[in-house]
């Protein structure tokens, strides 16, 4: 996922973190100097779902205008494409191997 808080923010006329900071705080979200700039930023390790809907809110967007997907960077196994999720789930599927209930391993094939 891309985080896109700035060009968000920029699209409707903010064009400073502490500008955005104190409009957050005016709708009750109370951010520190150092995790809005991680959110200005950067690309944050983890955002509350709380903090997500006052931010949009408070920008007047969807979780989608902050939050692009990037799915070319997720990495296939065996550099296989998959066609979707029941392609994947099938795959999944297939490469479950049985095991004894005694945990010793099958005989081979």
């Amino acid at each position: 996922m891309k985080w896109n808080l700035r060009l968000a923010a920029a699209n409707r006329g903010i064009w400073k973190a502490s500008e955005l900071q104190r409009m957050l705080a005016e709708h009750g979200l109370t951010i520190s100097a150092g995790k809005m700039s991680g959110l200005w930023s950067g690309s944050p390790a983890s955002i509350k779902l709380d903090d997500l809907d006052v931010i949009c809110v408070v920008l007047g967007c969807d979780v989608g205008e902050l939050l692009i997907p990037e799915p070319s960077k997720v990495a296939h196994p065996c550099g296989e494409e998959r066609d979707g999720p029941v392609a994947a789930s099938a795959a999944a599927a297939a490469a479950i191997v049985p095991k004894r209930r005694d945990g010793r391993s099958l005989p081979p094939a």
